[in-house]
C-alpha cells in the first residue's frame, strides 16, 4: 500500500447578487398630422384643456406622492402609530419592512394542556404549517391606544435601529436625564412584565448603535440589571445587527460607565462573557463596582431558527440558573428587540406555566406581550420555534445532573418503571432510539456512484453537516465521504465522526485529513473482528511522503491513538482506557491546534458515538460539575444516525462518568461555578457567591502532576478538574500511538 499523491484544486464559486434593481421606462410617442386647417382651432382648444386637466392631475399626484413619502418616514411614528402583523424581515439596517397580513378569522386559540402538545403541534405542522401561519397571522398587531410619540422626536430618531420598531410610550424605559441634554431619558428599550401577579420585569432594548451604547450602560445601571441576554451575533449576512458593546479585554469608558472585562467563557452554543462595571465620578467619592454577566446566544443561523431547541433550552436554564435573586431586571436584546427576543422570552413564560398549571398560552402570551412592544415574535417560523421547544422539554424534560447526584440517579433509573417491564435507563434509551432518522436529508450519500462508499447502508451523513472534500479535477461525484462533523462542548465541528475506509476510500480519507487540517485520528476498532475486516491496514512506516499540489512541499504530522481496548464483543471492561485516550487525545489538540479530531470506528456511529459522547461529557464534568449524557447522545444522534448504538454502549457512558468522578476521594466537594458570576473584588448586588473549591486539597493536583512524570504519564491529568487531579489514570494502557508526517 503505498499514499497517493494528492492534488487539491481551488474551486471558485461566484456569489449572487445580494440585490437587484427594476427599472421600468414607459415612454409613448405621439405623431399626428392635421391635413385639415378648418379643425386646427378646435382641436387646439381641445388639446390645451387636455393639457391643463394633465397638469392638475400631474401635480395631484406629485403632491400625494411627497405626502405619502412623508407618512411613511415620519406619519407612522405618530399618535396613531400601528403596525400591520406578520413576518418581519430583518434585513433593513434602517427599516424593517412589514408583510401584508393575511386575513385573520375570530377562531380563538385556548390554552393547550400540555397531554395534548405533541398531538396538536404535529396536527398544526401539517400542510406545511398551514395551521400554525393561521394561528400565527390571527396574533394582535399592537393595542388600538399605543402611542410612540417620545419615539418619533426628531431628537430621538437617530437612536432607533429600524424607523418602525418603536417603543410604546406607556411601556418604555425612562432613563435619568442628563442636564442639559434634550431627550437624554429616551432609549429604543420596553419595560415587559410577563405575569401580571408578580413585578419580575425584563427589559427588551434594540441592539445597540454606536451612538447609543453610552445610553444602554446607563440603563443597565439605573436599573441595576446584573444579566444581559444577547440573541444576535454583531454582523449576520455582512450587516452590522449589532454594535460592540463591550471591549475585547482590559477595561473602556462608555459615558459615564466603565467597564472591564473580567471572564469570557466560550461554549457551543453560546459565550459567557462577565463584566465588572463602575460609575465614573468624583475621585474622592469613589463609586463601588457591579457585576454584569452577559449570556451571548451564538447559534441562531443567519436564517430563519435553529435547527434544534436543545441549544436554546440549555442556554435559557443558565440564565435563570445564573441571574441574582436581589438584581434588578434581566436585559433581553437581539437586533430589532423583538423577533428573537420575543421568541426567548415566550419560551422562558410557558415554560414556567407548563410547570405551574400543566398547560401552555402561547398564543395569549404573545397577544399580551405584544401590548407592551410591538411585533413581538416577528415570523411564523419563530412562533412554530416556540412550540417546538416546549414539546422538547415535556418529552424529554430537564436531564441534567450535578455530579454529586450521578449516584443517586444510577440507582433510580435502575429500577422498574412503573406500568412497563423496562427500568429506567431502558426507557431513556427507547427515547433516543424513537428520534426520527431522515432519509430524505442523505441524498448525497444515497447517490448511485456513491453507494459503494458507505460501509453499512443505513449509517449515512446528513446533507447539513457531513464533511465534504475538494472535487478531483474532472470527476464527478468526488466530493462525498461517509464522515459527519459533530458539535462538541466548546465548539462546533469539533469531531469528524467517520466511517473505517474501505480499500477504495483510502485516498478519500486521507484527502479529508488534510482538507479540514484533522492532526488527530482516534480509531476504536481492530483491522479484523469476528472475521470481517474492520478497517484498512495503515502503512508500516511511520513517516510517508504526500504531495497536497504539484507547486508545493508542505508537511504535516498526524498523531493516530489506536484503542485495543474495546472488545469484540460487548464493551470495555472498564472506563480507565477511555477515560485515559480522551485526555491524550486533548493534550494532542493543545499541542497541533483545535481543529477536528477524527473518530472512527468500522461504521463510525457506535463506538465512535459513545467516544464523543464522553468526550463532550467529561469536559462539561470537567468546567461545570455538571452532565447531561442524555441530551449530549440525542445531540449526537440528530447530527449523525445511530451515534451510540447499543444499550450497553449507552449504560458504559454513565459507568465512565462515575468513574471519573470516583476517582476522587470526596467528590462531594466537586463545585461546578465557573461559568454562573462570581462577585468583583467589590460589588454592590449583594453577598459574595461561591467559596473557592476544592479547599482541602490545593496541593493534589502539584503532587500527582510529580508521580505523573515519575510514571511517564503526564498527559493523563489533562481531563481532570482543575483543582483535582486522579491518581488511578495511565495513558499507555489500551492505547498505541502511531506519528506520521507529511511532507
Amino acid at each position: 500500500w503505498s499514499t497517493p499523491n494528492l492534488t487539491l484544486g481551488a474551486v471558485q464559486v461566484p456569489g449572487a447578487a445580494g440585490s437587484f434593481v427594476l427599472s421600468s421606462c414607459l415612454t409613448k410617442s405621439w405623431k399626428q398630422n392635421w391635413w385639415c386647417s378648418k379643425y386646427e382651432t378646435p382641436i387646439i382648444a381641445v388639446m390645451v384643456a387636455l393639457s391643463s386637466l394633465l397638469v392638475i392631475v400631474f401635480i395631484i399626484i406629485v403632491l400625494y406622492m411627497l405626502r405619502f413619502k412623508k407618512y411613511k418616514q415620519a406619519g407612522s411614528h405618530s399618535n396613531s402609530f400601528r403596525l400591520s402583523n406578520g413576518r418581519t424581515d430583518d434585513t433593513e439596517p434602517q427599516s424593517m419592512p412589514l408583510l401584508a397580513r393575511s386575513p385573520s378569522t375570530n377562531r380563538k386559540y385556548p390554552p393547550l394542556p400540555v397531554d395534548k402538545l405533541e398531538e396538536e403541534i404535529n396536527r398544526r405542522m401539517a400542510d406545511d404549517n398551514k395551521l400554525f401561519r393561521e394561528e400565527f397571522n390571527a396574533l394582535p398587531a399592537c393595542p388600538i391606544q399605543a402611542t410612540c410619540e417620545a419615539a418619533s422626536k426628531e431628537e430621538n430618531k437617530e437612536k432607533n435601529r429600524y424607523v418602525n420598531i418603536l417603543p410604546y410610550d406607556h411601556s418604555r424605559v425612562h432613563l435619568t436625564p442628563v442636564e442639559g441634554v434634550p431627550d437624554s431619558d429616551y432609549i429604543n428599550a420596553s419595560f415587559i412584565n410577563v405575569d401580571p401577579k408578580e413585578d419580575f420585569l425584563f427589559f427588551f432594548p434594540s441592539g445597540p448603535k454606536e451612538e447609543t451604547v453610552n445610553d444602554f450602560w446607563r440603563m443597565i445601571w439605573e436599573q441595576n440589571t446584573a444579566t444581559i441576554v444577547m440573541v444576535t451575533n454583531l454582523k449576520e449576512r455582512k450587516e452590522c445587527k449589532c454594535a460592540q458593546y463591550w471591549p475585547d479585554q482590559g477595561c473602556w469608558t462608555y459615558g459615564n460607565i466603565r467597564v472591564s472585562v473580567e471572564d469570557v467563557t466560550v461554549l457551543v452554543d453560546y459565550t459567557v462573557r462577565k463584566f465588572c462595571i463602575q460609575q465614573v465620578g468624583d475621585v474622592t467619592n469613589k463609586k463601588p463596582q457591579r457585576l454584569v454577566t452577559q449570556f451571548h446566544f451564538t447559534s441562531w443561523p443567519d436564517f430563519g431558527v435553529p435547527f434544534t431547541p436543545i441549544g436554546m433550552l440549555k442556554f435559557l436554564k443558565k440564565v435563570k440558573t445564573c441571574n441574582p435573586q436581589y438584581a434588578g431586571a434581566i436585559v433581553v436584546h437581539c437586533s430589532a428587540g423583538v423577533g428573537r427576543t420575543g421568541t426567548f422570552i415566550v419560551i422562558d413564560a410557558m415554560l414556567d406555566m407548563m410547570h405551574t398549571e400543566r398547560k401552555v398560552d402561547v398564543y395569549g402570551f404573545v397577544s399580551r406581550i405584544r401590548a407592551q412592544r410591538c411585533q413581538m415574535v416577528q415570523t411564523d417560523m419563530q412562533y412554530v420555534f416556540i412550540y417546538q421547544a416546549l414539546l422538547e422539554h415535556y418529552l424529554y424534560g430537564d436531564t441534567e445532573l450535578e455530579v454529586t447526584s450521578l449516584e443517586i440517579h444510577l440507582q433510580k433509573i435502575y429500577n422498574k418503571v412503573p406500568g412497563t417491564s423496562s427500568n429506567g435507563l431502558e426507557e431513556e434509551f427507547k427515547k433516543l432510539t424513537s428520534i426520527k432518522i431522515q432519509n430524505d436529508k442523505m441524498r448525497t450519500g444515497n447517490l448511485p456512484a456513491n453507494m459503494k462508499k458507505n460501509r453499512v447502508l443505513q449509517i449515512i451523513p446528513y446533507e447539513f453537516n457531513r464533511v465534504i472534500i475538494p472535487v478531483k479535477r474532472g470527476e464527478e461525484n468526488t466530493d462525498y465521504v461517509n464522515a459527519s462533523f459533530i458539535d462538541g462542548y466548546r465548539q462546533k465541528d469539533s469531531y469528524i465522526a467517520s466511517q473505517g475506509p474501505l480499500q477504495h476510500t483510502i485516498e478519500d480519507f486521507w484527502r479529508m485529513i488534510w482538507e479540514w487540517k484533522s492532526c488527530s485520528i482516534v480509531m476504536l476498532t481492530e483491522l479484523e473482528e469476528r472475521g470481517q475486516v474492520k478497517g484498512t491496514k495503515w502503512p508500516t512506516i511511520s513517516w510517508y511522503k504526500a504531495v497536497p499540489s504539484p507547486q508545493e512541499n508542505k508537511s504535516r504530522q498526524i498523531r493516530q491513538f489506536h484503542f485495543h481496548g474495546w472488545p469484540e464483543v460487548g464493551i470495555p471492561g472498564d472506563g480507565k482506557g477511555m477515560i485515559n485516550i480522551i485526555a491524550a487525545v486533548q493534550k494532542q489538540q493543545q499541542q497541533s491546534g483545535n481543529h477536528p479530531i477524527t473518530v472512527h470506528c468500522s461504521a463510525g456511529a457506535g463506538r465512535t458515538g459513545t467516544f464523543c459522547a464522553l468526550s463532550t461529557v467529561l469536559e462539561r464534568v470537567k468546567a461545570e460539575a455538571i452532565l447531561d449524557v442524555f441530551q449530549t447522545v440525542k445531540s449526537l444522534r440528530l447530527q449523525r444516525p445511530h451515534m451510540v448504538q447499543t444499550l450497553e454502549q449507552y449504560e458504559f457512558c454513565y459507568k465512565v462518568v462515575q468513574e471519573y468522578i470516583d476517582a476522587f476521594s470526596d467528590y462531594a466537594n466537586f463545585k461546578g461555578g465557573s461559568i454562573c458570576p462570581h462577585r468583583c473584588s467589590s460589588q454592590e448586588h449583594g453577598p459574595p457567591q461561591q467559596v473557592p473549591p476544592f479547599p482541602l486539597f490545593s496541593s493534589i493536583p502539584r503532587i500527582l502532576g510529580s508521580l505523573g512524570r515519575f510514571w511517564g504519564a503526564r498527559s493523563c491529568f489533562e481531563l481532570l478538574p482543575q483543582h483535582l487531579h486522579s491518581p488511578i489514570l495511565h495513558p499507555t494502557a489500551n492505547i498505541r500511538e502511531m506519528s506520521s508526517c507529511w511532507r
